[in-house]
């Protein structure tokens, strides 16, 4: 059901610093910062010749990776986004195996504007896992 692997995001406390590391000390091309006001987060994309990883920032107090960086203060992994040809057929077939979607269920539209599903921590793991259609 899974597709390859898009991108692996890690919450950073300084995005422009991290940025810079991927761009200059790594040579790494990476993207423009992007808000993104319906997750709550900046996001900058390292681009790689077989991914992505995702810079995560957050935007604003209420962000729900405020918390994460609050346990975290160096930042860390936060999950890992897997593309799907159908998230409204992964998604029923998941929460049919009694994988839990996060949220409402329903997806929403995220940094590549393409529709995206949050899975449940606890039934992937320990990992954060993102779905994405392509």
């Amino acid at each position: 059901m899974i597709g390859r692997l898009n991108h692996v995001a890690i919450v950073v406390p300084d995005l422009a610093a991290a940025t810079a590391v991927y761009r200059d000390t790594l040579g790494a091309r990476v993207s423009a910062p992007q808000d993104l006001p319906d997750h709550g987060v900046t996001t900058v994309f390292v681009e790689l010749p077989n991914t992505k990883i995702e810079l995560l920032h957050p935007l604003g107090a209420s962000s729900p990776i405020a918390k994460f960086l609050q346990a975290n203060p160096a930042g860390g992994m936060h999950h890992v986004c897997y593309e799907v040809a159908d998230i409204l057929a992964a998604r029923d077939r998941l929460k049919k195996a009694g994988a839990r979607v996060l949220g409402d269920g329903e997806p929403r539209t995220g940094a590549h504007g393409k529709p995206v599903l949050f899975l449940h921590p606890k039934d992937f793991c320990g990992t954060l896992v993102e779905l994405e259609q392509v």
